[in-house]
């Protein structure tokens, strides 16, 4: 009975250091951005990226919250002060299964598009054979807009 009861406090023990030692699981939420204009970037958003609105619990005209897909959510809160200058490589990545016909739509709404080199109305495609192109919303806020077939589940 004392070697089992040392064996299964051993086990115990080997069990709560590994259980310590797991890598926690991570997934992706959300993403934020801070606007200037809490109408024209969630209009933006909507009627350019085509996302929809999900409910957000703060009900105070500063957030508007819209769906990324696959549960998670993109989160527009009001305030900011003034547009700020980003970089491109800071950006949040969208794929979308036709980017031939979202171009049409930016040319549409007369939004320029780039690609990677910063190039005007180009293309590129990546090593791994991706299309990308890349626009800014109200704020400034880079977004690269790709086909990455991955991404969409196929």
């Amino acid at each position: 009975m004392k070697k089992i009861t040392l064996f299964l406090t051993q086990l115990a023990l080997v069990a709560g250091a590994a259980a310590q030692s797991a890598k926690p699981v991570m997934k992706i939420n959300h993403l934020a951005i801070y606007v200037t204009d809490l109408k024209q970037s969630s209009n933006f958003y909507m009627q350019v990226l085509g996302l929809d609105s999900i409910p957000e619990p703060f009900h105070d005209g500063k957030h508007v919250w819209l769906d990324l897909g696959f549960g998670t959510s993109l989160h527009i809160i009001s305030g900011a002060e003034m547009k700020k200058q980003y970089f491109q490589n800071n950006h949040m990545c969208l794929s979308t299964e036709n980017l031939d016909q979202f171009k049409g739509t930016l040319t549409q709404k007369k939004i320029t598009w780039y690609n990677a080199a910063g190039e005007k109305g180009k293309t590129n495609t990546r090593q791994d054979g991706v299309s990308q192109i890349w626009i800014q919303d109200p704020d400034g806020y880079w977004l690269e807009i790709n086909n990455d077939k991955r991404t969409l589940g196929k």
